[in-house]
């Protein structure tokens, strides 16, 4: 799973038993990435620099690699944890849950990636808070490659 906004960035799948973090890309979107990248990124815009290295830097900028956005197949089973007690209260879940990623449509420039809850309530990657985590418990599921609102009773976008 990497919505339409993440193809145009490095990506990769992700591994089982890996720890990953809701982030927004330049892109606007938010998705996954591993923290390990986001610590190098802000080490390398924060490292201290001499003199003559910020007269280069004006001349010559430094290329920093965008953070690779980390793709989840639908049915991938996910550990949330520290979940907001907004989001909390609004899904009827608790702090820490385990979630099944989904698609919530087949239709291009939209976003579709959802992750599904035990009690079937589901929640675009869009509206997770930034720095939420998750922790890849499986990548083999049996979730079907659409999994469309009308499956849990429910047409808003936001949440099912």
């Amino acid at each position: 799973m990497c919505d339409y906004s993440l193809h145009g960035l490095p990506n990769r799948l992700a591994r089982e038993g890996e720890d990953l973090v809701a982030h927004r890309f330049c892109t606007g979107a938010i998705g996954l990435t591993a923290p390990g990248e986001l610590a190098r990124q802000m080490n390398s815009k924060t490292r201290k620099k001499n003199f003559w290295s910020a007269i280069l830097e004006t001349f010559l900028p430094p290329v920093i690699p965008e953070i690779p956005a980390v793709c989840i197949p639908p049915g991938a089973a996910l550990r949330m944890t520290g979940i907001p007690l907004s989001l909390q209260r609004e899904l009827g879940v608790g702090p820490d849950e385990t979630v099944t990623c989904t698609q919530t449509s087949a239709t291009p420039q939209m976003y579709h990636d959802a992750v599904r809850f035990a009690n079937g309530r589901q929640i675009l990657l869009q509206f997770l808070k930034e720095g939420q985590r998750v922790r890849v418990l499986s990548l083999g599921g049996q979730e079907p490659e659409y999994a469309g609102a009308e499956s849990v009773g429910h047409a808003y976008p936001r949440i099912f």
